[in-house]
């Protein structure tokens, strides 16, 4: 299989369970709710993605994909952390990848949309759902729901298994108007924590 990847890059994540952690990211090509071109945005499953994800570098085996992550991550000994993420991650992760990523030394977490079933061995799942996207996964480590959604309130979650459920306010002009909503939210419905996207005050990648 030929992976189709727009960046590669070793970072802190920003997000989640994971804030803070050195990570190496391998943003992949593509997704299935929004082609990533803005004249098609009115009409995508997705319209409010923030991530550039279109166009990138092809790596022709899973065994050089892996290795290109190692270089990325550096000398420091122990402790590689990969964040697969898009676009769509799932629609070019593949067992091959993931036993690749193990043999480098890294555990592998994954962020998808929860619609495309992930291979066997991922040691972490985010599933961050939209509305009007079908979700297959029905459980994942954590859930990180954008907020607010219309057409998909975080009681419509309920039966989702998750360790942790997170809502990240929507970014954009709202967001101060949003970040007070989600609070608010998290406050009157544990176990829901709040999620930030730290990574941009810190400005870094």
């Amino acid at each position: 299989m030929t992976y189709i990847v727009h960046s590669i890059f070793h970072t802190l994540q920003g997000e989640g369970a994971n804030l803070g952690r050195a990570s190496v990211f391998i943003r992949f090509a593509g997704c299935n709710l929004w082609s990533g071109r803005e004249e098609d945005r009115a009409a995508a499953t997705c319209r409010f993605c923030d991530t550039e994800f279109r166009g990138g570098t092809r790596h022709a085996t899973a065994p050089g994909l892996a290795r290109a992550a190692a270089r990325c991550w550096g000398a420091a000994p122990g402790h590689r952390f990969v964040v697969l993420t898009g676009g769509e991650p799932l629609l070019q992760v593949d067992a091959a990848l993931v036993e690749a990523l193990h043999a480098e030394g890294f555990v592998i977490a994954v962020e998808t949309n929860g619609t495309v079933r992930p291979p066997k061995g991922i040691d972490w799942i985010c599933v961050s759902p939209k509305a009007g996207a079908e979700l297959v996964l029905d459980h994942a480590d954590e859930l990180k729901l954008v907020f607010p959604q219309p057409g998909l309130p975080p009681d419509a979650l309920a039966g989702f298994a998750a360790a942790q459920r997170w809502l990240q306010p929507m970014d954009g002009p709202a967001l101060a108007a949003n970040t007070a909503a989600a609070a608010a939210y998290c406050l009157a419905n544990p176990p829901w924590r709040l999620s930030i996207q730290a990574h941009k005050t810190w400005n870094i990648p």
